[in-house]
């Protein structure tokens, strides 16, 4: 995975359109596929709680929560 001009979703403003570039390896990623984030998606943050947990994001029409430590492993560039 080339992450060179990627950051981690939880780092990203809202209502920025962004496409996600690919997932750290964890024990969580397989989980994070299966939502729907996988490379060439793209994606919209739509809401972030105070101090960033939990964070809403549209994935091309749904709707999906993320905790903190979920949206970190989520690398991220901004299109558009």
């Amino acid at each position: 995975m080339d992450h060179q001009n990627s950051l981690s979703l939880h780092e990203q403003s809202s209502y920025v359109k962004l496409e996600v570039c690919g997932i750290s390896d964890h024990e969580l990623s397989p989980k994070l596929t299966e939502m729907g984030l996988y490379p060439g998606r793209q994606i919209q943050i739509v809401f972030k709680a105070p101090f960033g947990d939990p964070i809403a994001i549209d994935i091309e029409g749904m709707m999906l929560s993320l905790r903190l430590e979920e949206a970190a492993l989520i690398k991220v560039k901004r299109i558009g």
